[in-house]
């Protein structure tokens, strides 16, 4: 059985399980996840309606040539002079979907596209995906895993780059073109870039300026490409010479609630669990004010998916869960410290992705 065949097969069971008759899903991650399409996304109405035994796209005739060479499933093809709903109508009525009891609508996709199927079924009941393709995408197979593997050793490599070539008076944003530089030379395509210097590393998400390196800064480097439909996440610390005044005990305690995360991170335990072992490190430490934000979130198909690893999550973890945990330490004006690694939870743990150690680089001044 194919990956697609064997992805299909498995919402199929959902469906079964939870009496679903129908799931709707528009352009965007759960179809590329399901069927490895990412046809062009506008104003149309696209849809790929799934039953429990068949399957069909609701298409603009504009988009129907070029998605015809990457699937079989049947279409149903309307054009803006008569617009979708006698195609859709068609569509539902060869998925033998007339009365339907449960309906599964993508989170994602535009709201005039889940108003034209609720129209369809004003007394059926609507969910969202949580339970089926949401529960199926935190579970990753082998061959995810390899891919985000994959990715993880690239992002290793460019980080090193960088750190190859960093020096006192080149910019944020000159560190970040070597950055992507080193993805696309590697097959991957640049996702993001944080790259902050001194006190900008205070903010989790500044974006990479023209601000100059110097002596004593504390960079911050978060970073991701994406090669094979899938994506890197991590962070690291350089520093330029000699670290700013604080620095290495605050590092050590970042390190210290990441390898707590990691030791609790286990098959059975909430989310919430792992998330307070690394708060509970730093706030310990004092600097519990200066964790501002979440210890992880999944990583897949989308670099933010569940599993989210935050204070109120009630997910239970489960083998073959990809997540970040990644806490960190921001202090106004001084610097920020944020350590990041991308693990799969296995039977007696997680499995770190990158290779890379989490103390900071020194690059001489």
């Amino acid at each position: 059985m194919t990956e697609k065949n064997s992805r299909m097969a498995a919402l199929r069971q959902k469906m079964a399980d939870q009496d679903i008759d129908l799931v709707c899903l528009g352009p965007g991650a759960h179809l590329k996840w399901l069927l490895g399409l990412h046809p062009h996304a506008d104003e149309r109405p696209l849809l790929l309606c799934v039953s429990g035994t068949g399957a069909g796209f609701l298409i603009p005739a504009s988009e129907a040539e070029s998605l015809r060479e990457k699937t079989e499933l049947p279409f149903f093809q309307w054009g803006d002079a008569e617009g979708p709903d006698g195609a859709l109508e068609r569509l539902l009525m060869d998925l033998r979907v007339t009365e339907p009891r449960r309906i599964v609508l993508d989170e994602a996709m535009r709201a005039d596209f889940a108003a034209l199927v609720q129209d369809c079924f004003e007394n059926a009941q609507g969910q969202f995906t949580a339970s089926t393709l949401g529960e199926l995408r935190m579970r990753k197979d082998d061959s995810a895993c390899r891919a985000l593997k994959k990715n993880a050793d690239i992002a290793d490599r460019a980080l090193q780059s960088a750190w190859a070539m960093m020096k006192p008076g080149l910019r944020e944003a000159d560190i970040r073109t070597v950055i992507e530089e080193s993805f696309l030379s590697q097959g991957a395509k640049p996702l993001f870039g944080i790259v902050a210097a001194g006190r900008n590393g205070a903010f989790p998400h500044h974006q990479t300026s023209d601000t100059e390196l110097k002596h004593g800064d504390a960079i911050v480097m978060d970073i991701g490409g994406g090669v094979d439909d899938y994506s890197s996440d991590i962070t690291r610390m350089a520093i330029i010479g000699e670290a700013p005044k604080g620095y290495h005990e605050i590092h050590q305690t970042v390190n210290n609630a990441v390898e707590a995360a990691l030791e609790t991170a286990r098959p059975g335990v909430p989310a919430w669990c792992v998330d307070k072992a690394a708060r509970d490190v730093i706030t310990r430490a004092g600097y519990g004010a200066f964790f501002v934000h979440r210890t992880g979130h999944g990583l897949g198909v989308e670099i933010h998916e569940p599993p989210y690893i935050t204070a109120t999550s009630e997910t239970i973890l489960d083998e073959g869960m990809v997540f970040s945990i990644e806490p960190g330490i921001y202090l106004p004006d001084r610097f920020g410290i944020r350590l990041e690694d991308i693990v799969v939870l296995r039977a007696d743990g997680p499995e770190i992705l990158s290779g890379l150690s989490r103390d900071a680089a020194i690059i001489d001044a």
